[in-house]
């Protein structure tokens, strides 16, 4: 079984890592070859001046999912089926592509609509302005996801299980949180991975627990997952993380915003507010994103860490939590023990085996 976790996360790395350098290559070559000022030229001697945005999107969109499809299709697919994780009908995945593909095209449309207004509207300072509305937009999506978009992917329903929903309730209850109640989703139809989730905000906080952890974990491991999860919110980790990354997106279009005349040079690009520019953005956005990785990531695990620590207290169960761990381990095929360079570059929780010595610290102290 470790041997199997190795290889399958391996081949996870590797893929991500090619993901990444694959993209950045097509949207230089998309940008360099004059491939994306043609297709704005193109579009605008076909349609009029407010729908030339919208067409420009839907063709890079296309042509992205023509040029990433066999990455995407192994890593997303093949892969998750070589090493039995997955029981998805190939129907069913197509489904979910055009699903996550028609979700990700309106909200990049909104988002570049907007960022190519106030490019205009406020030569100096749009980057301050794109930036406050990403942040809003960012806030909007956590309060609406649980809401809007995870019932497209998956089958909500009310926890049937009296026992467990009113223990769940209890313990949030006890940690002062309040939700609006335990949901079950059937993530077995795409995935034997286990997963349990406390999102939302305000009137949108809910749990969320897959049929895939709910039908073999004890009541006692439940629990301690579900702890883990309130304790993010009890020690405001969200608030915390949501902070890293506002800090983080003013930054990033403050560079874009002062490094932008040499790109546009090199690109022969004549201003950000065109749309043949958006894959510049794009480029930005992963190259600033490979460089901030580790560093979002330092964070999460140091939150993780607070976060076990607090479930550990509340529940007063290491055992259950050292065997959810392990269960978790098996049935998701985790890394236990990875170099530390993967860590560094890809962990944004504890390796597991971390986390159970962390727990019999804690057993330890205890008795």
């Amino acid at each position: 079984m470790v041997c199997q976790a190795r290889s399958y996360f391996r081949q996870k790395y590797a893929l991500q890592a090619i993901d990444t350098f694959y993209t950045l290559v097509l949207l230089f070559v998309f940008l360099g070859l004059g491939i994306s000022v043609g297709l704005e030229t193109l579009i605008r001697k076909i349609l009029q001046a407010h729908f030339v945005l919208p067409a420009y999107l839907f063709v890079i969109f296309i042509l992205y999912f023509l040029c990433a499809f066999p990455l995407n299709f192994y890593r997303s697919f093949i892969l998750e089926h070589n090493f039995s994780l997955s029981k998805q009908a190939l129907g069913d995945w197509w489904l979910d592509q055009l699903k996550s593909g028609v979700v990700a095209y309106l909200m990049v449309l909104l988002f570049v609509a907007a960022l190519l207004y106030l490019i205009n509207f406020l030569p100096h300072f749009w980057w301050l302005g794109i930036s406050v509305f990403w942040i809003f937009c960012s806030f909007i999506l956590v309060r609406l996801a649980p809401v809007v978009i995870m019932p497209l992917f998956f089958k909500y329903t009310v926890l049937t299980d009296e026992l467990l929903r009113s223990r769940i309730m209890d313990l949030a209850r006890k940690m002062q949180i309040g939700i609006l109640d335990v949901f079950q989703i059937n993530l077995s139809k795409k995935s034997l991975k286990a997963n349990a989730a406390f999102t939302g905000m305000g009137k949108s906080r809910r749990v969320i627990l897959a049929d895939t952890l709910k039908d073999k974990y004890s009541y006692d491991e439940i629990e301690v997952i579900l702890a883990h999860e309130f304790a993010h919110y009890k020690l405001k980790h969200i608030v915390k993380l949501l902070t890293v990354n506002c800090i983080f997106t003013f930054l990033l279009f403050y560079i874009i915003f002062k490094s932008s005349g040499p790109a546009l040079a090199i690109f022969n690009l004549n201003t950000l507010n065109q749309p043949a520019a958006v894959p510049l953005f794009f480029a930005y956005f992963i190259l600033f994103g490979i460089i901030m990785q580790p560093l979002e990531a330092l964070f999460s695990r140091r939150y993780e860490r607070s976060a076990d620590k607090l479930a550990l207290e509340t529940t007063r169960a290491p055992e259950a939590f050292i065997s959810m761990m392990n269960k978790l381990a098996e049935q998701n095929l985790a890394d236990r023990a990875p170099h530390p360079l993967i860590k560094f570059f890809f962990f944004d929780h504890p390796p597991i085996d971390e986390r159970i010595q962390s727990a019999r610290s804690f057993q330890t102290v205890s008795i």
